[in-house]
């Protein structure tokens, strides 16, 4: 861009101490060739609008007070950003200006994202999340030397409304063959979990959450290919690292827990399986001979060993130290056989049986108890150490035994695709998500990550007994940088914020420009999904779509909250790109409360009722795509009241519908409205043992569909007949299963 061109030759020099080049000036030779240049135009440049300041009233009228902004600029109908011109003599960073934009771009009618101020000499551009440092400041005297990163800013090209999600079964399937394929990847359906398929995985690692492997293989294989390095800074138990490696691929595992970084470890350290299974034999063997076989025995032994002891657990467990977490007999057994195990001098066979004893920690120990089914629970189900009230005393070799065939089976597993040269390929590392500084820029080609969901886990609080058996080290500074709310800690929600935001700036840094970030989040409150991102658009990153994703069975904590807590989550697609575009905040033209309503019915007419799930990702991904998140974290933190008041729940099928003889409060389409009360209504008469007619039909649901068009019975009857079918004496019944279509 030539600053002569741009602005007729006009000598910029001159601005500062021109007495007559005054705001009206800067507005007409320096603003208006700008925003021409930008690519707006009269339609979309928007002077000088009349806004009633939200709250602020004056004099004994209580008149409101008005605002202003000098220009509002729209993208598709909707406005992007606002820009204010000042005099040449008025400083644009100063607070007072800026505060006075900001309200503009924060006011319900035009909530912008960007806003920018212009005095003739230099031009600021703020995103709103930030009022303290400008993303863009320069002088317009050098702005041929900006432009770029301006236009990049705020052209209408530089803005998005939500994304068309191009779904494609197998293309993920197919090797990336050039550079920039990366960015012609597909948006993956949701995968069908199968989460015991995998011995590398299944039985290999208690750990509280995992992702499923099945997930995570075909992620890293469409947004990634052969030789290229894969990142996880929240890696867990280990999961895309694992993948990544059995696809051939580089892998860096991080994460603040030592006890996960022990994990990922020591299932993918390579061994020879005889010399292993060998080296399991003879400490079983020695294990039964040196075992105390009576209580005079345990309480000799027990004076003499060394064994985790004093160890302070969180508040809420049951009991105040590990030791009182095992009986006497634990202790010494547990004791020996990690002495045994110690004592193995070929370090990956070693971490291949404190793998093994690790699992029989979990068993072996005063939280453990039988279910109904014939499985066990213990404390890590329950998020808190909690002591069965009927513990179950399993025999320590025995499950020893158990979990070491687990392991066995996991490596065996493991061992088609990883050796000792490829096991080179694997970066394990403990340390924080928000201090990457041993990445260089620019060096990783693909990020899944999974980290914790605020307050939901207290990780490191739940792995103090396996830390502490282990011989593992948790220091202050890992409590300080675990990015959780709450905790032993009490961890602010501001601090769990400020360390996700850091993250995301660091996975930005070492991410490789055209490539992928896949960031899994579940979490009811919008808040959560707002920061994650404005702090991903913030770094650079361009929002590329999100995709609902089950984990597998409902959870313990599901079954025991189906009002509150959330099975699965959303997997959010961001690329890193040179132009990122930016998400706009839609003109709504509707209240936020008006758009829960509408979304929730909507996708309860759809599906015949709607899980919490449902609901949630739904909103979340509406609000993602049209821009109403900040919105909807002022007013629904928790959807759970609002879905209880007016709706019902339906506990067997874990599903909201429309309350009873009631209609919808929104326009949904005639024909889903038809066919959810028709569907409602034939499921009550086959329970009664009734198949009503069609003139019964009409009459059940005409009242009901008094909000919007009145259909035909026409209309009624085609519906009727893509979902059910007649019965000999002339009546209606539901099709069997298979045979319901959706519109």
């Amino acid at each position: 861009m030539n600053k002569q061109e741009l602005f007729n030759g006009y000598d910029l020099k001159s601005i500062k101490d021109n007495p007559d080049f005054k705001e009206d000036s800067v507005r007409e030779i320096i603003i208006l060739p700008i925003l021409k240049a930008l690519g707006y135009n009269n339609k979309t440049i928007e002077r000088s609008k009349s806004l009633k300041h939200p709250f602020l009233k004056t004099g004994s009228k209580r008149r409101p007070i008005k605002l202003i902004p000098d220009y509002l600029l729209k993208v598709e109908s909707n406005y992007a950003w606002v820009l204010d011109a000042k005099a040449p003599k008025e400083k644009i960073t100063n607070s007072d200006n800026v505060e006075q934009v900001y309200s503009y771009a924060m006011h319900p009618e035009i909530r912008t994202i960007y806003f920018a101020l212009c005095n003739g000499v230099e031009f600021a551009v703020y995103r709103v999340t930030n009022t303290n440092k400008p993303v863009l400041l320069f002088a317009i005297d050098e702005i041929e030397y900006y432009w770029e990163k301006l236009f990049n800013l705020l052209s209408p090209e530089s803005f998005q409304m939500g994304k068309v999600i191009d779904y494609e079964k197998t293309l993920y399937y197919k090797k990336i063959k050039a550079e920039e394929d990366y960015l012609n990847r597909p948006q993956l359906k949701e995968i069908r979990v199968r989460k015991q398929a995998a011995r590398r995985h299944f039985g290999c690692n208690a750990y509280f959450t995992r992702q499923s492997w099945d997930i995570l293989n075909a992620y890293i294989k469409n947004f990634s290919k052969i030789g290229d390095l894969v990142l996880d800074s929240f890696a867990g138990s280990g999961v895309t690292a694992i993948e990544a490696l059995m696809l051939d691929r580089r892998a860096i595992h991080i994460d603040i827990n030592p006890l996960s970084t022990f994990m990922v470890d020591a299932v993918l350290a390579p061994v020879e399986l005889n010399e292993l299974e060998n080296k399991f034999v003879e400490i079983c063997d020695k294990f039964d001979k040196e075992k105390p076989k009576n209580e005079k025995q345990i309480n000799s032994q027990i004076k003499k060993i060394k064994y985790p002891k004093g160890i302070p657990l969180p508040k809420n467990a049951d009991v105040r130290t590990i030791e009182q977490l095992f009986t006497d007999k634990q202790i010494v057994e547990l004791s020996l056989l990690k002495k045994l195990i110690k004592k193995v001098d070929n370090i990956n066979i070693r971490k291949s049986l404190l793998l093994a004893f690790y699992n029989t920690l979990t068993i072996i120990n005063k939280t453990f108890h039988d279910t109904p089914r014939g499985g066990g629970n213990h404390f890590g189900y329950y998020y808190r150490y909690r002591i069965a009230p009927k513990p179950s005393y399993k025999d320590t070799l025995e499950v020893f035994k158990r979990k070491f065939y687990r392991i066995y089976n996991g490596k065996k597993e493991v061992l088609t695709k990883v050796d000792e040269q490829s096991y080179q390929n694997l970066i394990v590392k403990k340390g924080s998500a928000t201090d990457l500084s041993f990445l260089p820029n620019e060096s990783v080609d693909y990020i899944y990550t999974d980290p914790p969901y605020g307050k939901k886990i207290q990780y490191l609080d739940l792995s103090i007994m396996w830390n502490a058996w282990l011989d593992l080290e948790v220091s202050e500074e890992d409590y300080k940088l675990e990015a959780i709310e709450g905790g032993e800690k009490q961890k602010s929600k501001d601090e769990y914020k400020e360390l996700i935001a850091k993250s995301i700036e660091e996975m930005f840094r070492v991410l490789k420009f055209n490539r992928w970030m896949s960031f899994v989040f579940a979490h009811k409150d919008p808040e959560f999904w707002h920061l994650i991102i404005d702090s991903a658009e913030s770094c650079g990153f361009e929002y590329a779509g999100a995709i609902p994703q089950k984990n597998g069975q409902t959870s313990f904590k599901k079954r025991q909250n189906p009002f509150t807590v959330l099975s699965g989550q959303l997997i959010i697609n961001f690329k890193k790109v040179k132009n990122p575009k930016t998400i706009l905040k839609a003109n709504l033209g509707i209240g936020i409360a008006d758009i829960v309503m509408q979304t929730i019915e909507g996708i309860i007419a759809k599906d015949d009722g709607a899980t919490l799930e449902q609901i949630n990702d739904e909103l979340i991904i509406k609000g993602l795509e049209l821009g109403f998140l900040d919105l909807l974290k002022k007013e629904y933190s928790d959807l759970t009241p609002f879905l209880l008041e007016n709706f019902d729940y339906d506990s067997l099928e874990e599903k909201y519908t429309i309350k009873q003889n009631a209609s919808f409060k929104t326009l949904i389409d005639i024909k889903l409205r038809v066919r959810y009360y028709i569907i409602s209504y034939l499921r009550r008469m086959a329970l009664e043992g009734k198949k009503p007619h069609f003139d019964e039909i009409v009459l059940h649901i005409l009242p009901l569909l008094k909000n919007g068009a009145t259909p035909e019975d026409q209309t009624i009857l085609s519906v009727l007949e893509d979902i059910a079918e007649r019965t000999e004496d002339d009546g209606w019944a539901l099709k069997s299963e298979g045979g319901n279509k959706l519109f």
